[in-house]
């Protein structure tokens, strides 16, 4: 069993969304929250920055995200907290797991780490840094089977993004799309997905 992070585990992305949007106005390019959800969540930072780059028509400078980074991890540490229902689901759950998530793994270590679910996963958990390619490519999800010495076509995968479920589909795998999170269910829906609104629901899904 595989889970992304940001928005399945770690209710982080309501958080970033409302920053994301004050710093891309500022880089030039205003978009509403529907917009950088549509566009961005569920992606790795240096996808985002590709695209705004391209976007923008230029380069951005070195180190332009750090005036930001405060601000995010001032608003975590302040409110993060796991998914509502998680932690619950997790402990009802016996299926060997792990993440996969377009995070770096210090930023992994970090959002765990506050919201106290680092230890459940430490071991197994698996970044976009491990990989050439990000979300939706098939890649991360393929190296976190291949670690977990698990073939694809059994893994069953949790995630919220439309990069993430089109990631999971492209490498073979079943889809468990939580649709209680800031994508509309809409962008989640397609074959081999099951959509699901609560964390509650998750440990009854892996036994339909």
């Amino acid at each position: 069993m595989i889970f992304d992070c940001d928005g399945v585990l770690i209710d982080s992305e309501r958080l970033a969304i409302k920053v994301d949007v004050v710093m891309l106005r500022e880089l030039g390019w205003p978009l509403t929250e529907e917009e950088v959800i549509e566009r961005f969540v569920g992606r790795s930072d240096r996808d985002t920055q590709a695209e705004i780059e391209a976007h923008l028509g230029r380069k951005l400078p070195d180190g332009w995200e750090e005036r930001w980074a405060p601000l995010y991890r001032q608003v975590f540490a302040a409110e993060l907290a796991p998914v509502e229902g998680v932690v619950e689901a997790l402990d009802r759950m016996t299926l060997p797991s792990c993440i996969a998530s377009s995070g770096t793994h210090a930023y992994l270590r970090y959002m765990l780490g506050l919201t106290g679910l680092y230890e459940r996963f430490a071991g197994r958990i698996f970044s976009v840094e491990d990989v050439e390619r990000g979300k939706p490519a098939p890649d991360l999800f393929l190296h976190a089977a291949e670690r977990m010495g698990a073939k694809p076509a059994r893994c069953v995968v949790v995630e919220d993004s439309r990069s993430g479920v089109d990631a999971a589909r492209a490498a073979g795998m079943r889809v468990l799309a939580f649709a209680g999170g800031l994508v509309p269910s809409e962008l989640l829906e397609g074959p081999n997905t099951t959509l699901f609104g609560h964390m509650r629901e998750l440990p009854g899904l892996l036994i339909a």
